[in-house]
């Protein structure tokens, strides 16, 4: 089942994304398919300040409605002055006068951990032109992607990844290279990834502009700003293609050699079907994980066999002796989101209540569909009971749902109020392949 890597210059149907879709000509993507003369794309800054293409990515990031960056521009406002915004933008970026905001820091909880995981923020502007320049270089990068490449890209999903592996456990590669980076979004060596994406893209202008968000630093605090000398913001919009293009080396050196590995962004294993091809496959990895200057994490990276007690998690799932479950991380994230919705001082109504109860149930079921256990009829049981417990709270009782309250209200009720069941969810046929 090894993969064949691909040549350059192999004719290949890109799958684009809906912006780069309005972006790119039909005469551009010939030239994609066929490969360009010389291998490098020139003159493609006027794509970026191009106004539709500023435009279009103004309203994806309108529809996202992100935090304010630094500067404390809503998407509100930027669509209450779009056209303005965008004309400004354009003409900054044809005169060569524009440049990036630093990245307000944010730090997040890291669920199961006490360790909090850095994001950035980039101001409102900034995510405009970084989606208008995502549009424009997505398309040349795609082309040669590798295969089993998942993360952050046209047409791809965690839940073919998640499919690819299940296949090949059932294939016999139950040893698993379970490879984890450390900090690898902070540790990506700027040189060398400005080095890699000017080896298809020769717009100095364009190289110019990467260079600028890699360099425009993070503001910790309101007056604390942070150089950023090394890595790609987590956040930033054009960061997963850089990520994926720097990870691309090992993608397909590993698929060259006839290893199965199965990549979402920093987030990688191999699948081999003995210890001694699963040790090898380690110390290539290595290798070319050293070569990028990155690094293991040597606690995190380890060699497992799926068949025996134990297993290993990928992409929020636990795999072990040929089932699989949602992962106790996976399970916490879960909960603490209920947990904001059904706060005992709740005052909407219950049947409010229950419809945004349903959006995130229907979200997590549908990407944690097919598991084994019974960790779902555990979880349907836990959002009855918080539940309850706002009725109780109602009823002018103490403490949470427990006891009669499960005979003043019976499942048959949340029924009736319309509450998803999970398990039902996770045991129903999907609508659609993944």
């Amino acid at each position: 089942m090894a993969q064949e890597p691909r040549q350059t210059g192999e004719p290949k149907k890109v799958t684009l994304s809906l912006g780069s879709s309005a972006v790119w000509t039909e005469r551009m993507l010939a030239t994609l398919e066929r490969g360009i003369t010389g291998g490098k794309w020139y003159s493609l800054i006027d794509k970026v300040w191009e106004k539709g293409n500023l435009r279009l990515a103004a309203w994806s990031v309108i529809r996202k409605d992100g935090s304010p960056g630094v500067d404390g521009e809503s998407c509100a406002a930027l669509e209450a002055h779009l056209e303005e915004i965008i004309e400004g933008l354009s003409r900054q970026l044809r005169e060569d006068r524009y440049q990036p905001k630093p990245v307000k820091r944010v730090w997040i909880d890291k669920p199961g951990s006490k360790e909090k995981r850095p994001l950035g923020v980039p101001v409102v502007r900034d995510r405009v032109v970084e989606t208008a320049l995502l549009y424009v270089l997505e398309p040349i990068f795609e082309r040669d992607f590798a295969e089993h490449s998942y993360g952050f890209r046209p047409g791809r999903s965690a839940q073919q990844a998640i499919a690819r592996v299940e296949g090949l456990l059932k294939a016999g590669y139950t040893w698993i290279v379970d490879a984890d980076l450390k900090s690898y979004f902070d540790t990506i060596p700027q040189e060398r990834l400005l080095a890699a994406v000017a080896q298809k893209v020769a717009d100095g202008k364009i190289l110019g502009l990467l260079e600028k968000y890699l360099k425009q630093g993070v503001l910790e605090t309101a007056k604390e700003w942070k150089p950023t000398e090394q890595g790609t913001p987590q956040g930033a919009v054009i960061s997963p293609l850089l990520a994926n293009l720097y990870l691309d080396p090992l993608d397909q050196e590993m698929a060259t050699r006839g290893y199965e590995e199965s990549r979402y962004a920093d987030d990688f294993i191999i699948q081999c079907r003995t210890q001694a091809e699963a040790q090898a496959a380690l110390e290539v990895v290595k290798q070319i994980v050293t070569g990028l200057g990155l690094t293991l994490h040597p606690e995190k990276t380890r060699i497992v066999e799926a068949s025996q007690p134990g297993g290993f998690e990928f992409l929020g799932w636990h795999f072990e002796r040929g089932y699989k479950w949602p992962r106790e991380k996976s399970v916490k994230r879960f909960q603490e989101t209920i947990r904001q919705q059904t706060r005992r001082t709740e005052g909407r109504s219950m049947e409010m209540i229950i419809q945004d109860l349903n959006r995130r149930v229907k979200g997590w079921g549908r990407y944690f569909w097919g598991g084994n256990g019974n960790v779902y009829e555990r979880l349907d049981q836990w959002v009855r009971m918080r539940l309850r417990s706002i009725q109780r709270k109602r009823d002018r009782r103490k403490g949470r749902g427990r006891g009669r309250d499960h005979n003043r209200y019976p499942n048959a009720y949340w029924v009736e109020l319309g509450l998803i069941s999970l398990k039902a969810l996770t045991r129903a046929k999907p609508a659609s392949p993944a």
